[in-house]
């Protein structure tokens, strides 16, 4: 397995397990970098220390929140899905780089027992 799809798998389980789901954000909101096709994806972690390392990286004043994965899954991904946004998964790296799904792809692989 790549290191994407391991963090991705890890991602999903630990999402899973403890109910949250991790962020970055600044005082005007969340990135959402611009991939070589043209899409934005929108960058979660699976535990805070993933999420601070990536705040670390990107500075601009970025700070780390949580949000319970209920609302994630019921609110922002549907919101996500409306904008035409993609879901990024435990990027990870001195580039921030990994997978990115659709939110309905996050939804199938939020299922247990995958």
């Amino acid at each position: 397995m790549s290191q994407s799809g391991s963090q991705a798998a890890a991602f999903f389980r630990d999402a899973r397990q403890s109910g949250v789901v991790w962020f970055v954000r600044d005082d005007e909101g969340s990135p959402a970098p611009r991939s070589s096709d043209g899409t934005r994806s929108l960058p979660y972690w699976s535990t805070s220390a993933r999420a601070q390392r990536a705040a670390t990286i990107w500075g601009h004043g970025l700070r780390v929140e949580s949000m319970s994965l209920n609302v994630w899954r019921d609110r922002d991904l549907a919101d996500a899905a409306r904008e035409g946004y993609m879901i990024g998964i435990n990027w990870s790296g001195p580039r921030l780089v990994g997978w990115s799904f659709t939110p309905m792809e996050v939804l199938n692989r939020l299922t247990p027992g995958d």
